[in-house]
């Protein structure tokens, strides 16, 4: 009996499967039969791409009682990291995976870099129960950019080199963009931070972070708990969008 695996996307759980038999009526001998079993392969996200998108927004309240496995967490990042553009192919892109104890760790550590650098009144009021709130989800991707891969490019070809910061600037927002959007797909709530270059340091000393990694974002995850801050309101698209020759 031979056995084929197909791809296929549907609305099923990706925990699903299905198999069913396609009896083939051909064979070198008259009364054999070959039968096929074709199983479909689920997707681990099995909802459209704008499904995706329109369920990706900035969720605060998150728990660390999570029971998507942490290799899941690594396919997407990952695969954000291998296909999501950069200029020139310059593959500037980097990002370091915490969870469990390492990313309350990186809080730990945004709470004592922020306590000895901003005022008082305002580390108690904005920081201090803002970074207790991160820390209570479950992991933090920390987003870098390789001024390293960047200069190649620049050394390579001198006319884009005052524009390369820029694109890479570009570069780093679709990647991050794109694992939020497959984070949001596998049912994680997310919120993008921005807790640098206060504790860029700290986190480089930590992690054994290159010298020419720049510390771009911090992708908070975990399991939602609670609704958005505040609803999102939409401006209408006619304002925001041209469209001619169709």
């Amino acid at each position: 009996m031979n056995t084929i695996e197909y791809p296929f996307h549907s609305s099923f759980r990706s925990s699903d499967s299905l198999e069913f038999k396609v009896i083939c009526p051909f064979s070198s001998t008259k009364d054999q039969k070959i039968t096929l079993n074709l199983r479909l392969i689920m997707s681990p996200s099995t909802i459209s791409l704008l499904d995706a998108i329109k369920g990706r927004s900035s969720l605060h309240t998150l728990s660390d009682d999570v029971d998507i496995p942490d290799s899941r967490v690594q396919e997407i990042v990952r695969e954000g990291i291998l296909h999501s553009p950069t200029p020139f192919n310059c593959q500037s892109g980097r990002a370091v995976v915490l969870v469990k104890a390492e990313h309350k760790k990186f809080w730990d550590l945004a709470h004592d870099s922020a306590k000895s650098k901003v005022p008082a009144a305002v580390f108690e009021k904005v920081f201090a129960p803002r970074i207790k709130m991160f820390r209570a989800a479950y992991g933090t991707i920390l987003f870098y950019e390789s001024g390293n891969a960047m200069q190649a490019v620049c050394e390579r070809m001198p006319i884009v080199k005052d524009k390369m910061p820029q694109w890479t600037e570009h570069a780093s927002g679709m990647l991050q963009y794109t694992i939020w959007t497959m984070l949001t797909a596998e049912g994680f709530g997310v919120s993008l931070q921005h807790y640098n270059p206060m504790v860029d340091a700290a986190a480089a000393k930590e992690w054994d972070i290159p010298a020419d990694w720049s510390l771009n974002a911090q992708m908070v995850f975990g399991k939602p708990t609670g609704p958005r801050f505040a609803e999102k309101e939409y401006s209408p698209v006619e304002e925001r969008m041209k469209v001619y020759g169709a």
